[in-house]
């Protein structure tokens, strides 16, 4: 949409998407949300369980990889006379973002603990029949 605008700043915006330095990953997002759904068109795609569970992986991952082209490509260049360089993860921001997927993991292994994931179906034959129900 930013070709309609005629604004230079948003062309100057997409230009840098497609052809920055976070290029890899806005081609890799169309690769993921366009193009790889398209194979869902073949019948035989849509009969197998196990390439409809593959586009949904790929589907998913770009989606994260719109979200992360949304933020860093907006942000990534500030034109600040301090910001000379590209930003590029510290040990402590690997830290961080390992960190809180292994607080989300230690989280939902512990509620799985207090709160068993037990379906009432297989309960149903466990526990004996009320009379006159």
């Amino acid at each position: 949409m930013a070709w309609y605008s005629g604004n230079q700043y948003e062309w100057y915006m997409m230009t840098n998407r497609w052809t920055g330095p976070y290029a890899p990953a806005y081609w890799a997002l169309l690769l993921c949300n366009f193009v790889v759904p398209q194979l869902l068109w073949i019948e035989k795609v849509q009969s197998n369980t196990i390439w409809l569970f593959a586009i949904s992986i790929v589907v998913s991952i770009g989606m994260w990889l719109e979200r992360f082209v949304i933020v860093v490509t907006s942000l990534h260049r500030d034109f600040m006379p301090s910001s000379w360089g590209m930003y590029y993860p510290t040990m402590w921001d690997w830290a961080t973002y390992i960190g809180t997927i292994g607080l989300f993991f230690a989280l939902i292994f512990l509620f799985v603990r207090v709160l068993p994931a037990i379906s009432i179906f297989e309960m149903r034959t466990l526990v004996p029949a009320e009379e006159g129900k």
